[in-house]
């Protein structure tokens, strides 16, 4: 003999296709792509770079020893953040404006232009992506 489901197997069949629902909706905003890559960047220079340019004055990152600073955010795992600086979306080309003149997008951002070279800022910004 057939069991009628409950009230509360509905209920978890409902919740589970409301979720789908929305998921679908978003077209894949959730889904980060952790393979990012910066054509013609070198993360082992992006990481000496970083270092150069005093970053680790205001961030922290994975793999630099350093003091834990409060200044600006970490940037662990800065791939999977949607957003760089609140309002460009993390793709590479943004990225790397964003290194090179975050004031000319943010001004009065605390951030400030350190003259970082397009080619510095290409691999900074490919070792930051490989985190």
């Amino acid at each position: 003999m057939r069991q009628r489901p409950t009230t509360l197997t509905r209920f978890r069949y409902a919740v589970l296709l409301v979720a789908i629902l929305l998921l679908s909706a978003c077209g894949g905003e959730f889904a980060r792509d952790t393979e990012t890559s910066v054509p013609d960047g070198d993360a082992g220079l992006g990481r000496e770079a970083f270092v150069a340019y005093g970053c680790t004055g205001c961030h922290t990152a994975a793999g630099i020893r350093g003091p834990e600073v409060r200044i600006g955010p970490s940037l662990h795992d800065l791939r999977e953040n949607t957003y760089i600086a609140g309002a460009l979306p993390n793709e590479p080309d943004n990225l790397i404006a964003w290194i090179m003149n975050p004031q000319s997008i943010e001004p009065g951002t605390a951030m400030p232009n350190l003259g970082v070279s397009d080619r510095d800022a290409r691999d900074m910004a490919a070792y930051l992506y490989s985190q």
